[in-house]
């Protein structure tokens, strides 16, 4: 059974390729996608921000918000790939309310 989850991130912006942010956020949604587990319904790009903290010698990061239907027995791959992902600073995946 899909459960609606909100999944936000913080990409790195350090790198110098341009495309970095369209890509990692088209690799964590192929990700939720991967074997039918899940969908995602929005993408909300929040942009680029300053961190409140310094992460990795990183003070500023690009934030996105992604709102989508995930299968519970997903979300222990989705997690994994997001912790092993190089351009992902900090990711969090929260369970919303029907």
């Amino acid at each position: 059974m899909k459960r609606p989850y909100e999944v936000a991130f913080i990409v790195r912006l350090d790198v110098t390729d341009e495309n970095l942010v369209n890509n990692t956020i088209d690799q964590v949604r192929a990700w939720i996608e991967a074997e039918q587990l899940g969908e995602v319904k929005k993408i909300d790009r929040w942009g680029r921000r300053k961190l409140a903290y310094e992460i990795d010698k990183q003070r500023e990061g690009y934030y996105v918000l992604m709102e989508s239907q995930i299968e519970t027995r997903g979300l222990g791959e989705l997690e994994r790939n997001l912790n092993l992902s190089p351009y992902i600073l900090r990711y969090i995946i929260v369970r919303t309310d029907d």
